[in-house]
This record gives C-alpha cells, structure tokens and sequence, in this order.
C-alpha cells in the first residue's frame, strides 16, 4: 500500500510541476485515456494469471 500512495504522491507533485510550468502534461489528459493505461494493465494482470506465471 506504502508504494500505491507514493506512486500517487510522486505523480500528484509531477503534475503540479508541469502545470506551474506551462508544460503538456505527461499523461493522457483524459479521464478515457487513463481506463485505457488501466485496461492495459488489467490485461496484462489477467493472463499473467490466466497462465500461472506469477
């Protein structure tokens, strides 16, 4: 959990930053291309599972 909320942390303080400086942020600025990064993920999660490589 600790490495969930830093990972939050360290992405929450890097939009700020980008965002004081003017810059394009470096995400998908929509909440649509976020679930695609988690559709991605879950993907991956589920045939790691799928297959037994744990």
């Amino acid at each position: 959990m600790r490495e969930i909320v830093l990972a939050f942390i360290t992405g929450f303080l890097t939009g700020v930053v980008f965002s004081l400086a003017r810059l394009p942020i470096p995400a998908p600025p929509t909440l649509a291309g976020i679930m695609g990064i988690v559709g991605i993920f879950a993907g991956y999660l589920l045939v790691k599972y799928l297959t037994g490589r744990h």
